[in-house]
């Protein structure tokens, strides 16, 4: 989901009862007989209550909350339900002010306080502040968040993973869990979670994060009731920060990699890319590591030793795109292609001196982009971090309180065999 002015989540809480009544107002007269401009009376005798606010008494967690006007004078202006963590309780109010209910759950074993202001018929204002303590729930099973990436600084492409330690199928199930997890960056921006399978979410914005942001990412879920069998656990927050926008486009066609930083255009790179049979992919993709040295052999992908192909190299200067093994490196044993023709077996190949230099200056979460290969597309998500290549139509479907079902799409297995 998307908030504006800041990329939030939206709160989700575990349903209570708690009904309550106010009655009409008695008229209040302010200074010069203007009833507005009083200080709000206690409707406290206006009030009445079925979920308990005695000390000591609590109310259900599995029903709505419901607040009503009695009488035919007074009327229902505003009613905010909080607990003591901030999360707050959504709700809608009646045109005529005659009836308040909630349209999101309470958290179970929680301190809510929930303040009602009315008004009578004169236009006076009232107000009336309830505590409303919640039981806990009976099961011990709970859904455990782990975010990611570690806390840090990332590019501009890094998204953020929510992985889940239960799956989590039924529709309804996962909007309470994506309402549950929140992020916020500074500056603020669109976006929106995407339910990649059944116990991972990515979060990404609609472009890529602003150079220089803060991303804090929480869960509310701690208590909420998931279904009948699963209740939130609490989560570790995450603080990520971004650095420049920084966009390394690869074009096999001119085999040329240009480097980008903030919009501007920095260096241009001779490279070749994968030669016929072992096309380099098309499409955006984030750097997921940097290795000074692999060793990297042609079995891990699957070319049998001792053919045309084979290969059993060191590789130096390394960064990692894919986890099935495309890396941009120092490929001195190509230099007198590079530039001028696509000899490898799926990496970005440039001399020892230039993939030093963009070593040095490419960071974990930055994009690179190839175009014009004849390779095929990047995967979205079960090769790394391929999010970008989806429109933002098609993200937000995968949402499951704004995309038409939120389904499982791919897996996130990792592997991390090297091609060359």
């Amino acid at each position: 989901m998307s908030t504006t002015p800041r990329t939030r989540t939206r709160t989700v809480v575990s349903r209570a009862l708690l009904v309550a009544a106010l009655g009409a107002g008695a008229t209040a007269c302010g200074a010069g007989g203007n009833p507005l401009a009083t200080a709000p009376y206690d409707a406290a005798d206006q009030i009445s209550v079925s979920g308990p606010t005695e000390a000591g008494k609590q109310a259900d967690p599995d029903k709505p909350l419901v607040v009503t006007a009695e009488g035919s004078d007074g009327r229902i202006t505003d009613v905010t339900a909080v607990d003591t963590t901030g999360r707050r309780v959504s709700g809608e109010l009646d045109a005529d002010g005659a009836r308040w209910h909630s349209t999101s759950p309470l958290a179970a074993g929680a301190h809510y306080s929930v303040t009602v202001s009315t008004e009578d018929g004169d236009g006076a204002p009232g107000r009336k502040v309830l505590t409303v303590d919640t039981s806990k729930p009976a099961t011990l099973k709970r859904l455990n968040v782990e975010f990611g990436p570690e806390a840090g600084t990332y590019g501009v492409g890094e998204p953020i993973v929510a992985q889940l330690d239960q799956p989590i199928r039924d529709k309804a199930q996962r909007a309470i869990v994506e309402r549950g997890l929140r992020v916020e960056s500074t500056p603020a921006v669109q976006g929106s979670w995407y339910w990649v399978d059944d116990k991972q979410l990515h979060y990404r914005p609609r472009d890529y994060w602003p150079a220089d942001a803060t991303v804090e990412v929480r869960s509310n879920l701690e208590n909420i009731r998931i279904n009948d069998q699963l209740w939130g656990a609490a989560a570790k927050p995450l603080t990520i920060t971004t650095g420049d926008r920084v966009i390394a486009l690869t074009d096999a066609a001119t085999h040329r990699l240009t480097l980008y930083r903030n919009d501007e255009k920095v260096r241009e790179i001779p490279v070749t890319t994968g030669k016929p049979g072992f096309e380099t992919r098309n499409g955006v993709k984030v750097v997921l590591a940097k290795q000074y040295f692999v060793r990297m052999k042609s079995t891990t992908v699957g070319i049998a030793a001792g053919s045309s192909d084979s290969y059993d190299l060191p590789v130096y200067y390394a960064t990692r795109v894919t986890w099935s093994g495309e890396f941009v490196h120092a490929a001195p044993w190509s230099v007198g292609s590079q530039g001028s023709a696509n000899v490898s077996h799926g990496c970005t190949g440039m001399s020892t001196p230039n993939a030093k230099w963009f070593f040095d200056n490419i960071h974990e979460g930055d994009i690179v982009q190839v175009v014009n290969s004849a390779g095929q597309q990047m995967e979205n998500f079960d090769n790394g971090f391929g999010d970008w290549n989806l429109s933002w139509d098609k993200w937000v479907q995968g949402s499951a309180l704004t995309g038409a079902q939120g389904s499982p799409q791919g897996d996130t297995t990792r592997l991390r065999p090297q091609s060359l």
